[in-house]
């Protein structure tokens, strides 16, 4: 990689995902392995991940119900059978923090864990930056242009398989419709790329995602056994630990058990 190449990719990022999702991980802990792990076993993440024509999984689910905890094991997972056949690229919004919570932002952090995982792919935002410099990701023509060049890069000959997440489509707060029909078009056309989206059930992104043909919906309102038992498990046997190692009285533990349920239901 050449120091144009390194100016190019520090100009592109405005946030570094990966150190976004450690930030929530380590918000909640070791919450995730327990409380995630009925996913995998379920019939539609199933027919996502092993048919070769689902390519988008869309998890909606009301707030609360763990939307973010689980695109996180989701990732987590995906790292794990990562290998150097294949990209991952993910991006979790934030409609409170700026440098999260736009359909640029979006294309930005994607590229840049794209770029970061084959640099070779740099050469797709070069075309455009060796003409308008830093410019290109932050004027008011930054979504037209980065829009050509993300679908390049989905659709060039060199793509690897491709997995690429987006948590919480509903706090993108800056041109959530072009996301939508990009993410629309997209999942659509190529098939070697697989998409996993989440958002809160809102009618406008409802009303995007049902044109897409190769879909697969999770609806967490569906799965609330699966999810409430996960997490059940996970926090009698936290609790447990710490009664023991704290000596907790009953009012105590019942205390602890409901600070934890909140703090999951808040990252929905």
């Amino acid at each position: 990689m050449t120091e144009e190449d390194k100016t190019c990719i520090q100009h592109l990022r405005l946030t570094v995902p990966s150190d976004d999702k450690k930030r929530i991980e380590n918000t909640k802990g070791d919450l995730l392995v327990d409380s995630c792990c009925w996913i995998f076993d379920n019939a539609e993440f199933r027919q996502w991940r092993d048919d070769e024509q689902s390519r988008l999984l869309w998890i909606k689910g009301d707030p609360g119900k763990g939307k973010t905890m689980l695109l996180c094991g989701i990732v987590n997972d995906l790292q794990k059978s990562k290998t150097d056949m294949n990209l991952l690229a993910y991006f979790f919004c934030q409609a409170t923090d700026w440098r999260v919570n736009s359909a640029v932002a979006v294309l930005r952090g994607l590229m840049y864990l794209l770029v970061t995982w084959q640099p070779s792919l740099v050469s797709y935002i070069r075309k455009k930056y060796d003409l308008a410099g830093k410019a290109l990701f932050e004027d008011t023509n930054s979504w037209i242009a980065l829009t050509e060049i993300f679908t390049d890069i989905l659709q060039g000959r060199n793509l690897k398989s491709t997995y690429l997440v987006i948590d919480a489509l509903d706090e993108c707060v800056t041109d959530l419709p072009q996301l939508l029909k990009l993410i629309a078009k997209q999942s659509s056309i190529r098939s070697c790329v697989k998409w996993i989206v989440s958002s809160r059930n809102r009618p406008g992104i409802e009303k995007t995602l049902e044109q897409v043909g190769y879909k697969v919906r999770l609806c967490l309102e569906l799965n609330a056994e699966s999810v409430s038992a996960a997490v059940s498990i996970f926090i009698e046997k936290k609790v447990s630990q710490l009664a023991q190692e704290n000596r907790y009285d009953r009012q105590i533990q019942d205390t602890v058990k409901e600070h934890r349920m909140r703090t999951i239901c808040s990252f929905g």
